[in-house]
């Protein structure tokens, strides 16, 4: 039997990937990584989920905790969301609200529910490896977003019906994005909200790391702008995605997408036919700790990893050679690295296991045109400072070698 005749087409697009192989290394004890972009589980509020799940497990809770739930999600949890995004200027209600498991399965469901075979998708070059991941199962074409670029609609449309479909989003991750720590202006939100209204397309904004700002004045969401412009959020394009994989645990697997209630409505449809519902205790436990730590943990979090981005930002200052750039991102997990044209991320990756023993992401997975080559990701999330500089003075070293 020849299993590559059975499988769809669309099995030939999905690809291993790259972060997932490289999490491996992390059970090297001689590996100093900054390839995952991973929190640092020293860091997890454990009293609390341990306290949430005895809680949830208790006899008043458990029966509620252990039997299957609505698609929509855990009521009180989705309250608890309602408040921080009328908080962040989004006025929404609880029809508003779906709750996925990690917002990565969120982006696996927009993909899903507007791509056809040969439509177009807009995304940044480079983008979120993920997204790219997840929206490739549906046969799209890439096109490159650029926010503050000068490209028309009908250019996009144009290019989009060229390759046998139309557009049908603009994918952008806004606050210090992975991968390259950068987060985009208000002018270039606009723009994006903006083009989007020209070519009568959604808006994919995915806030992972929203949380984590260190510097800077916070920006208002994509969904909150143009609500600000439309009045009302059954009126907007746009679809927030957000994760608790990055401000309380990841393991749990909870995240949410917010937007008109038509939408997800649709969104729950797809839900009640893939999982269901997202686990039912791990949303009730993530209700309770939200609901008891959340600003002090995540405040917590900025102090930490603000330290360790700076830390990050000194070695790079000390130890790359001439000709080396990076990002100086404001929040988030990333730093993004650009080497000289001729070389190759991939080739240097090879070269720093075998000699430093230091592991990166190498950039071209993050291209959509697989371009990029001669970049590469770099997380401060989960080493201290002392194995910052290490690791960056080895890398430097390999550089310089490779040079």
């Amino acid at each position: 039997m020849n299993w590559q005749d059975i499988f769809a087409t669309r099995m030939g697009r999905m690809k291993a990937s790259e972060i997932r192989e490289l999490l491996k290394l992390l059970d090297q004890p001689d590996i100093i990584s900054f390839a995952g972009g991973i929190p640092d589980p020293a860091m997890f509020p454990t009293k609390a989920f341990q306290d949430a799940m005895v809680d949830a497990l208790s006899p008043q809770n458990s029966d509620a905790a252990l039997q299957y739930s609505v698609s929509e999600g855990y009521a009180p949890l989705r309250d608890w969301i309602v408040e921080q995004m009328t908080a962040l200027g989004v006025p929404c209600t609880r029809d508003n609200i779906l709750i996925t498991s990690g917002s990565q399965q969120a982006l696996d469901y927009l993909g899903k529910l507007m791509l056809s075979p040969n439509d177009t998708a807009l995304v940044t070059w480079p983008t979120y490896m993920g997204a790219l991941g997840a929206f490739n199962a549906y046969e799209p074409t890439f096109d490159r977003l650029i926010p503050g670029g000068n490209r028309s609609a009908s250019d996009y449309a144009q290019t989009a019906q060229e390759a046998g479909g139309r557009v049908k989003f603009a994918y952008a991750s806004v606050d210090f994005a992975n991968p390259t720590g950068e987060t985009l202006d208000l002018n270039a939100r606009e723009n994006i909200l903006k083009l989007a209204d020209d070519l009568d397309i959604a808006v994919i904004e995915d806030s992972a790391y929203q949380s984590l700002r260190y510097d800077g004045d916070p920006i208002p969401p994509m969904l909150a702008l143009e609500i600000a412009r439309k009045g009302s959020i059954e009126d907007c394009r746009t679809l927030y995605c957000g994760s608790f994989s990055k401000s309380l645990a990841p393991g749990l697997r909870v995240g949410w997408v917010c937007g008109a209630s038509h939408v997800i409505s649709q969104l729950v449809l797809m839900k009640q036919a893939a999982d269901l519902h997202s686990s039912t205790i791990n949303q009730m436990a993530i209700n309770s700790v939200a609901r008891s730590v959340f600003d002090a943990h995540t405040a917590t979090l900025r102090t930490t990893y603000s330290a360790r981005r700076d830390a990050m930002l000194g070695a790079l200052e000390t130890h790359m050679p001439t000709g080396v750039t990076w990002t100086k991102p404001e929040g988030g997990m990333f730093v993004w690295v650009t080497l000289p044209k001729h070389m190759n991320g991939g080739d240097l990756l090879r070269a720093s296991l075998e000699t430093q023993r230091v592991a990166f992401v190498p950039g071209q997975a993050f291209f959509a045109d697989r371009s990029g080559a001669n970049t590469l990701r770099l997380s401060f999330s989960l080493a201290n400072d002392t194995k910052i500089n290490e690791g960056i003075k080895r890398l430097g070293a390999v550089i310089r070698a490779e040079m």
